[in-house]
């Protein structure tokens, strides 16, 4: 068991917030595990849509939820859509005698009806697996091989872990996606998930992909965004902006979690990763995943130009700009690029986290960071504290 008291605190404070907090994730992900830090499994206060003795109670869905008083769980929300409209009623008593946090996958039709039916009434938290500074620093290699899923990161060997990742891949595609009431075939799926393992960090291009399955561009696209609301695939925009240079505009793909990436690439233990040919995408997609969880930016983005300038993330943190590059190198210097990047984006500061363990000054406004320093829990790391100079604003994006 990981202790996981950030995630704690923050269902704490969004149900002080709202009368109804949705958690939702990708399947064991660790959302049961947070209910029951806050409701025991057998309390009458926590419903189980998977359990048949909590569908029955629910039969009646007004009978059974206006008597509880506190916070009440229910857990697999998107098995029963029609408990929202409920919800909103009940969210809506005054006093309120009892607030409610609903568990489920990140569906699009649990997304959508959320919203439509308790607007103004829920905020949502989205929980990807155990964190970097949930783990700690020491643990940074094998967070990274095996991915945030606490079955994979705790199992007993590598081969244990590698076997429950392909489970849970298998049972995505089988039956997690079919109950959403999704129709595409399961073995097109996978080939569709394989081929993003592999273009894991590039920019995303679906003509190749429709040709190698056989499918329109359209439905490529269609598979693309069903992977992301399902929060197993993140597409990372593109910034660009009114400037004189040609800009990247498609999106970025990455595998959100390292260990089904390790997975779908055949990757099982740390030597095979060593010598991956996907290795540096792999480093640079896992800490990717983990600056976007520590820094909570208003905004992230990647820039890129036909020119050949780059930077893996921009981020946006009030009135700032932040910069953000990985590499994978035993001791990083400042680029052409990174020289581009300050000037053409006008960064505030921009931090460079590689796998060493020393952090120094490339100049005024770049650091070298460990990325160890990501377990430290601090925001500072990539988001530091500088001296804004003036006419430095937001600009209009293009």
């Amino acid at each position: 068991m990981v202790e996981r008291p950030h995630l704690v605190s923050s269902l704490r404070a969004a149900l002080r917030r709202n009368p109804v907090v949705a958690l939702i994730g990708p399947r064991q992900s660790g959302k049961t595990t947070a209910a029951r830090w806050l409701v025991p499994h057998d309390s009458p206060r926590y419903f189980d849509l998977e359990d048949p003795a909590s569908v029955a109670l629910l039969d009646e869905p007004m009978t059974a939820l206006r008597p509880l008083r506190g916070l009440v769980v229910i857990d697999e929300i998107q098995r029963r859509p029609d408990l929202f409209p409920v919800l909103r009623v009940l969210a809506d008593r005054r006093p309120l005698p009892a607030r409610f946090l609903v568990l489920g996958s990140a569906s699009p039709a649990l997304l959508r009806q959320s919203s439509e039916t308790l607007a103004g009434r829920i905020e949502t938290v989205t929980l990807a697996g155990l964190r970097l500074d949930e783990v700690g620093s020491h643990a940074m290699g094998r967070h990274w091989r095996r991915g945030g899923f606490p079955p994979s990161y705790l199992a007993r060997t590598e081969a244990d872990s590698f076997r429950w990742r392909q489970q849970l891949v298998q049972t995505v595609l089988e039956r997690d996606l079919p109950q959403l009431g999704i129709r595409v075939p399961a073995p097109a799926l996978h080939r569709f998930w394989s081929m993003l393992a592999h273009s894991h960090g590039s920019v995303w291009n679906a003509a190749d992909p429709a040709r190698s399955l056989g499918v329109s561009q359209p439905t490529i696209r269609h598979y693309l965004d069903l992977m992301t609301a399902l929060f197993l695939v993140r597409q990372l925009q593109p910034w660009h902006e009114n400037l004189s240079k040609r800009q990247v505009k498609s999106p970025k793909v990455y595998v959100r979690d390292t260990g089904l990436l390790h997975q779908l690439l055949g990757i099982r233990d740390e030597r095979t990763l060593q010598r991956h040919p996907k290795l540096g995408s792999s480093w640079e997609g896992y800490i990717v995943e983990e600056t976007l969880k520590l820094a909570q930016p208003d905004e992230a983005y990647f820039w890129a130009t036909h020119q050949g300038a780059e930077l893996d993330l921009l981020l946006f943190k009030g009135a700032r700009r932040y910069g953000v590059e990985v590499k994978h190198q035993d001791a990083p210097r400042v680029t052409p690029s990174m020289r581009t990047a300050l000037a053409d984006l006008r960064l505030d500061h921009l931090t460079v986290l590689y796998p060493g363990s020393r952090r120094y000054s490339l100049s005024g406004r770049v650091t070298v960071v460990p990325a160890t320093a990501l377990a430290d829990g601090d925001a500072g790391v990539v988001l530091p504290r500088v001296r804004r100079s003036r006419g430095r604003g937001r600009a209009s994006r293009g």
